[in-house]
């Protein structure tokens, strides 16, 4: 039998049932991301006999990753030994590191580097094309990877252990009636379930309901990450080179700061972070990223050059009092879809490589998720976790006592004894007029893009406007009445995307959601206040085609 989504609209249309076709493995892994991969990668290495299949919803295999990127090579060195001779198709060695202190007309570079923004020995890529690179070497080992493949429910078998996925269906119209070209998905049936499906999976997000995976565990707690690819004149930039910044344009209570690494080929990879906990109902994570290309410190840089590629997704931050169980019976999580991203560092790739490489070690002797939850946390990932555990909570607490101890928490090694704890980012958020409202002091600002649409043209993002929408709203009757009252509907400001619009036929108010613009980064399905948007697989291949993110 299989799960149903929760908290979605339910459909007029009456059930059919529907055969479908089954194809069963020994392992099936959901998300074909760093952690999914290096899996499938080690599984096999360790145990050939065994059938792997990877499945991912994106078109082609990195084509929904998006993030900074600066990975750590040790995981990636154990993994493919001799991946330097023929690295990733943009990877560029680390070389000189700077922390930025920013105002809204200056700053100034911070003498002292962050122990955990020191990168050297460290490289930048692509992470989307190191996917793309990683998953033929998968496929060598006889790993079968199947793109644009949507996991849409978790299959159970009758005592409730998960016993596989079920692909979504392809060919439904938005009134829920069957298309011309309407294709069954198929039932992919394992021994072993592995869910590397990223921040906020909506698989995962189920099963922690299910099997009350998080019962032991702090909230789990998300930022937002937005950004771009820029091609500049290529003397402006030092390949190698990693920038960091905090401050300005975010104020005092609301957790935010940047990166910018310079590629090769006067490529620039820049981007904002927002943590999702920000208590300002009128609050825009995309308005402040645009705020921040636009200050004199970073605006030469780009002046006169070009958007090669734009994008946002949730990034996991929560670390290791948010850390939910990782086994369930038939089932495990690893990578970012379990929340193992160190936050100081703002690197989660070679945590979710470490975890990956865990799980296939734990799994080739014997097909038994027992036990895995135990041996992650006994390993160098969670230790690194425990270590830095208090840093992004004591932001909570203003930008300033967050920085004195992000300071202690270093001196100490995380041995405070002491754990700051989590709670949920839907909660954080103030009413109107219940708090003191920080003066944006935003500047006039040039650089494209200029709105949203015009980000949403640079993410490529694509959906079939005759389709189901993926984002389910519980009750859009609070949009316009309780939400409009309360937080003034902020999900027409968190959204990176422009899919909620609040818009006015005949005198009366309703949400309009513009499902084909989303890119896919769940900011909504975290930080809506009342807890009714839970985002959904559309159909398989939808959504970003990000280019070298």
């Amino acid at each position: 039998m299989s799960e149903q989504p929760t908290g979605t609209v339910p459909s007029d249309t009456p059930a059919i049932e529907i055969e479908r076709d089954v194809m069963e493995y020994d392992v099936v892994t959901v998300g074909a991301g760093p952690a999914g991969l290096a899996f499938a990668i080690r599984l096999k290495q360790l145990n050939p006999e065994l059938s792997v299949c990877v499945i991912e919803k994106s078109s082609t295999i990195g084509a929904h990753i998006l993030s900074g990127a600066v990975i750590e090579p040790g995981p990636l060195d154990a993994l493919l030994p001799g991946w330097r001779d023929n690295p990733p198709p943009i990877c560029v060695p680390a070389k000189d590191d700077e922390f930025w202190l920013m105002t809204k007309t200056g700053g100034y570079k911070s003498p002292i580097v962050p122990p955990d923004m020191n990168n050297h020995g460290n490289f930048i890529v692509s992470l989307g094309a190191m996917c793309a690179w990683m998953a033929p070497q998968a496929e060598a080992l006889g790993v079968e990877i199947y793109a644009g493949f949507a996991a849409a429910e978790t299959l159970h078998d009758d005592d409730g252990r998960v016993a596989g996925v079920r692909i979504g269906d392809m060919g439904i119209a938005k009134d829920g009636t069957h298309k011309p070209g309407f294709t069954a998905g198929i039932d992919i049936r394992a021994k072993i379930t592995v869910f590397a499906e990223g921040a906020r999976g909506h698989l995962t997000k189920r099963l922690i309901k299910r099997f009350k995976l998080d019962a032991d565990s702090d909230p789990q707690g998300y930022s937002i990450g937005i950004k771009e690819l820029w091609q500049v004149p290529e003397e402006r930039t030092s390949p190698g080179k990693i920038v960091h910044s905090v401050g300005w344009p975010a104020d005092s209570h609301t957790y935010g700061g940047s990166f910018l690494y310079h590629l090769d080929k006067g490529r620039i990879a820049l981007g904002y972070v927002s943590g999702l906990d920000y208590r300002d109902p009128d609050y825009k994570p995309w308005e402040a990223f645009q705020q921040w290309k636009n200050h004199p410190m970073i605006k030469p840089l780009l002046e006169g050059g070009s958007i090669v590629s734009s994008g946002a997704r949730a990034i996991v931050t929560g670390g290791w009092q948010s850390l939910p169980k990782l086994e369930m019976p038939g089932a495990l999580l690893i990578g970012d879809t379990a929340g193992l991203l160190n936050v100081p560092k703002i690197k989660g790739t070679h945590q979710a490589i470490r975890s990956g490489m865990l799980a296939a070690e734990h799994l080739a002797a014997s097909l038994d998720s027992a036990g895995f939850d135990a041996k992650l946390r006994a390993s160098e990932a969670m230790a690194e976790l425990k270590k830095v555990r208090n840093i992004k909570p004591g932001f909570k607490k203003g930008f300033w006592f967050g920085m004195l101890n992000a300071a202690w928490e270093t001196l100490v090694g995380g041995g405070s004894p002491w754990t700051l704890k989590n709670k949920a980012d839907w909660s954080s958020l103030d009413k109107l007029g219940q708090a003191e409202q920080p003066k944006r002091d935003y500047v006039d600002r040039s650089l494209a893009p200029r709105d949203r649409l015009a980000g949403v043209y640079f993410a490529a993002t694509e959906h079939d406007e005759d389709q189901p929408v993926h984002l389910k709203v519980a009750d859009t009757n609070v949009c316009v009445t309780q939400c409009a009252t309360e937080y003034g509907n902020p999900c027409t400001r968190f959204c990176p995307a422009g899919v909620y619009e609040i818009v006015e036929e005949e005198g009366a108010k309703r949400l309009q959601i513009n499902a084909a613009n989303c890119v896919h980064c769940k900011t909504c399905d975290i930080k809506d206040p009342y807890e009714i948007i839970t985002w959904v697989t559309p159909e398989g291949g939808s959504g970003p085609n990000y280019q070298n993110m």
